[in-house]
């Protein structure tokens, strides 16, 4: 059973009931961002029951070291991992002399909802305490799209039986753990402590990468409307923590409330000696506006973002509000104004896989950016991979690569290999093609070359000599064999020859072939440069050019397929629905051992390769494929339903499809996975825009120019969104039987539609 406590909404997140079994999972659900920052719906005030604490800070982390009981040469050193930054949203409360604790109060009219239209949380509910005080509380928080160092809460109390003394102790607490640290230490050393009026700093260094970061306060008290302009009544400091406290006397009826303003100025952006000054400049930026002028400009900042990356959905509420979830945290994580800063599986919802940079960026989120914002976000991702490259070449060489070749890590912060599970870090060695493929996806979708001369070739050469030397000549076979890897299916470690990889290397080769003579004839300043840097020459390329052409891909006669590896049609093939429902999930109810022996699938694998490579296969050759491999996939991976959606929908399987993209969309609000208290699924979010816009919508880029083969499922009357397409923005709205494309401006854009040629002139509907 998936949980179903969320209520439908095309706009908002919304929960009624107070359980305390759900807290966790809300905390995650509820999380809120901005690009630079982000925290997890944790309560303001006290709560004493299960709670996963969780604040970060884009770009900071922390290497904790390996824990591995038996150590191998090019093992990494550390796992990197993002911090659970100080904590500057608690506010605990006391009434009457007693502490505001949920779980140790009769709570009633319980209520929150993340509203992703205007960007904030709110949250609101009865408690009666144990000392027979009964309050009412309503709470908004937003972490500020504008000035992105800052966020705000208003916590407002109104005592409904008896007036109250009611006593708010705003904080701010650098002493936090990480939920998922290897050794139980700490990750932050406390520099300083300070106040200034209202206004509260904690200033913490991290040990050994030495970020420095200031969470700071400002708090201002309310009666009714009027803001009685206190100071706290008493300044609690110890090294690693302040508490204001403010009293305030409230007859029953009456509403007061608390205005904290808080946030992190980080040595990302400012020296470490001038950390709290600069605090001091957002508190005086924000507090001039105010809480109401800032939450305008919030609801202003998302209706830009939602005018172009919006997806409407025409009879499905579910389906809708699943889209928009995944849509509002995408853009929650990263805005792409930082080259430095790049995408985490959890975005700031949790601590799992370390918020690191994996191979999902490249692979899934990189067309939502390109799509939905403007080609310098996608071109920033690139960036980030370029300015890596160095620590790129230095990790494989620590595998015993030489001569430039590069193997990007699977799991990063700052391009040093930071994931320590051997059959991931030496074998999905898959993600270097990833990389490879968004140069070549950036440049098909942006028609931007540039990028290529300027930094994109350095990448594709330093990958192609990775190929060349993992690639084996096998004298047997008269064929090069890539040996000894993990696909993208994780359920199967240590395999030869799995196809996807196989073919991916071949591309990269060719492609990166296919580069080098374009920049030599067009681009020959850069060539020069090029050529001197990396020391290429063409016997070196003659020798890649021969492992291309003969790289050997395991393939059935009988059957007319890819095998997925060498040996995958000896595994006793039950289909997973022959497998008895209780044995799913098969991660969490079988042994590593049965499942690496079985033939299941744990998300698109040679799939994968049709995604990527459509154009090189025939219709016939994607059903077949899809017809046998689909029914051995249990979809255990979160990357998993979107590819099968995009490919069902192409095969005319529409319920499927259907499926697919609900399964995708509602992953972490129906919870399938069982672990959406760990945080939410970030980066397969942007795998749902791609069920749409490329499985339902159709949507390719061909010889530079928009292809659309538009479907609609049977439980929608229609959708629509928009694609930034170089810099023209094209409305795309499907109902049963027709499309309509409008166009925002500039000029006549040429799109095919089902194969059929069409002109779109700026504001001018045209419909096929």
């Amino acid at each position: 059973m998936n949980q179903d406590y969320i209520k439908p909404d095309a706009w908002s997140v919304i929960e009624e009931g107070f359980d305390a079994e759900r807290v966790k999972s809300s905390e995650s659900l509820f999380s809120i961002g901005n690009g630079a920052m982000g925290q997890r719906a944790n309560f303001e005030e006290t709560y004493s029951g299960e709670t996963f604490q969780g604040s970060y800070i884009a770009g900071i982390y922390y290497p904790d070291k390996t824990k591995v009981g038996w150590w191998k040469n090019g093992y990494p050193e550390y796992f990197a991992k993002v911090l659970n930054a100080p904590n500057w949203i608690g506010i605990d409360i006391v009434i009457n002399g007693e502490n505001l604790d949920l779980a140790a109060c009769a709570v009633s009219a319980f209520r929150r909802e993340l509203n992703m239209k205007e960007g904030w949380y709110h949250r609101s509910f009865t408690a009666t305490l144990q000392n027979g005080t009964e309050i009412r509380a309503e709470v908004r928080r937003f972490l500020s799209m504008d000035l992105d160092e800052s966020g705000m809460i208003r916590y407002a109390i109104t005592p409904t039986n008896r007036d109250a003394t009611i006593e708010f102790r705003p904080y701010v607490d650098a002493g936090v753990h990480n939920e998922d640290a290897n050794w139980e230490e700490k990750f932050w050393e406390p520099v300083g402590v300070e106040h200034d009026r209202n206004s509260g700093f904690v200033t913490a260094r991290t040990f050994k990468t030495h970020f420095g970061a200031t969470a700071f306060m400002h708090n201002q008290i309310f009666i009714g409307n009027e803001n009685t302009k206190a100071e706290p009544a008493n300044v609690l400091t110890d090294k690693e923590k302040i508490t204001f406290s403010y009293p305030v006397s409230a007859k029953a009826g009456q509403s007061v409330a608390i205005i904290k303003t808080g946030g992190y100025t980080v040595t990302l952006n400012h020296k470490e000696s001038e950390l709290v000054q600069a605090a001091k400049s957002v508190i005086r930026k924000a507090s001039e506006k105010g809480f109401e002028t800032m939450l305008a400009n919030q609801a202003k900042s998302w209706s830009a973002i939602w005018d172009m990356s919006d997806i409407t959905i025409d009879g499905d509420v579910k389906a809708q509000q699943g889209i928009r979830f995944n849509i509002f945290q995408l853009n929650q994580t990263y805005s792409g104004k930082d080259s430095r800063l790049n995408i985490g599986p959890k975005g700031f919802t949790g601590e799992k896989y370390g918020g690191s940079t994996y191979w999902d960026t490249e692979a899934y989120c990189i067309p939502f950016y390109m799509a939905t914002k403007d080609q310098g976000v996608a071109r920033n991702l690139l960036t980030y991979r370029y300015n890596q490259l160095g620590k790129a070449i230095e990790n494989a060489e620590k595998l015993g690569f030489t001569g430039g070749a590069a193997l990007f890590p699977m799991v990063t912060m700052n391009g040093e290999e930071c994931h320590n599970e051997w059959e991931i870090t030496f074998e999905e060695i898959h993600r270097n093609g990833a990389i490879a493929f968004a140069i070549y996806n950036y440049h098909r979708f942006t028609g931007d070359y540039s990028y290529i001369p300027e930094k994109g070739l350095e990448v594709l050469i330093a990958i192609a000599r990775f190929w060349h030397q993992r690639a084996t000549w096998s004298t047997h076979k008269d064929r090069y064999m890539i040996l000894g890897v993990t696909g993208p299916n994780e359920y199967e470690n240590n395999v030869n020859n799995n196809w996807y990889t196989n073919y991916l290397a071949k591309w990269c080769i060719d492609y990166a072939l296919e580069q080098i003579e374009k920049v030599e004839a067009d681009y020959p300043k850069d060539y020069a440069r090029i050529v001197a840097a990396t020391k290429i020459d063409k016997a070196e390329l003659l020798h890649w050019q021969k492992v291309a052409d003969k790289m050997y891909f395991p393939y059935d006669e009988q059957l007319e397929i890819f095998l997925q590896q060498d040996g995958f049609l000896d595994k006793e093939l039950v289909k997973v629905s022959d497998l008895d429902r209780a044995q799913r999930p098969i991660n969490q109810k079988w042994s590593w051992d049965r499942i690496l022996r079985s033939p299941y699938i744990k998300q698109a694998d040679v799939l994968q390769g049709f995604y990527f490579f459509e154009d090189h296969f025939t219709r016939e050759q994607l059903e077949r494929h899809f017809d046998f491999y689909e029914p051995f996939t249990v979809h255990e991976s979160s990357l998993s339903p979107c590819v099968h959606s995009i490919q069902a929908a192409v095969l005319g399987k529409m319920d499927m499809a259907y499926t697919f993209y609900l399964r995708t969309s509602r992953l972490d609000l129906d919870d399938y996975n069982k672990e959406v208290e760990e945080g939410c699924h970030i980066t397969s979010m942007a795998g749902t825009w791609m069920s749409i816009v490329e499985g339902f919508g159709g949507m390719r880029v061909k010889d530079d120019v928009l292809h659309f083969a538009p479907r609609i499922p049977a439980q929608w009357k229609g959708y629509s969104f928009k694609i930034n397409f170089r810099n023209q923005v094209l409305k795309v709205n499907v109902e049963e039987g027709k499309t309509s494309f409008g166009l925002e401006e500039g000029q006549e854009m040429t799109v095919v539609v089902n194969d059929t040629e069409i002109s779109v002139q700026p504001n001018v509907l045209v419909t096929v």
